[in-house]
């Protein structure tokens, strides 16, 4: 058991963190968890301590707006997922992290990240990756707003399918509806809309 827990971490430091041996020596700060769908990792309103990696599955970050719950943004395999203005500012979280589909993570704490990256301010690739795996949240932000800004959600649906098709495929409808800003009755209507076009 404790051999395969160990080829597990090693999989998941190549997949998810980083494919480079000298990162092997941080395994100590990492436990796996294996969580149902519909798990809460972090609720609006707490303090993020944790960072999540993802080994199989998927998290979705939602808030709750007036009672209604909108998903906008979704991750799955090999990403980092946190509230990173609480993980890193240690302020309420503005976000719900929930899994979509039953889901094997890796997390570790807060002062272990910030350990972590203390040991590698002097290996420039391993900080140029954390980094930009922490900046692609944000990245990810402002391609979606953009796009309720310039397209129809009829179009915003088609550059998911084109551009993200796992999440068409994985996702429950009314999570994809809340995501493009529409009913699941419009979502519905767009999808019928578009077989007709393509028969």
């Amino acid at each position: 058991m404790k051999n395969n827990e160990e080829h597990q971490k090693s999989e998941i430091y190549e997949k998810v963190l980083l494919k480079n041996h000298e990162f092997s020596e941080f395994k100590k700060y990492f436990k796996r968890m294996e969580v149902p769908a519909k798990t809460v990792l972090l609720s609006e309103g707490e303090i993020s301590r944790k960072i999540f990696f993802i080994e199989k599955g998927c998290i979705r970050a939602w808030i709750n707006n007036g009672g209604k719950d909108v998903s906008f943004q979704f991750f799955f395999e090999n990403s980092a997922v946190s509230s990173i203005e609480s993980f890193q500012k240690n302020i309420p979280s503005q976000v719900y992290l929930e899994t979509v589909e039953p889901s094997v993570l890796w997390f570790t704490y807060k002062k272990d990240v910030d350990q972590i990256i203390s040991e590698i301010l002097d290996n420039q690739e391993l900080r140029e990756k954390i980094v930009h795996m922490i900046f692609q949240r944000t990245f990810d932000y402002m391609k979606h707003f953009l796009s309720f800004i310039r397209d129809t959600p009829q179009q915003r649906y088609l550059n998911l399918t084109r551009e993200n098709p796992q999440l068409i495929r994985r996702i429950p409808a009314h999570y994809i509806a809340s995501y493009l800003g529409i009913s699941t009755v419009h979502l519905s209507r767009i999808k019928s809309k578009l077989l007709k076009e393509n028969r």
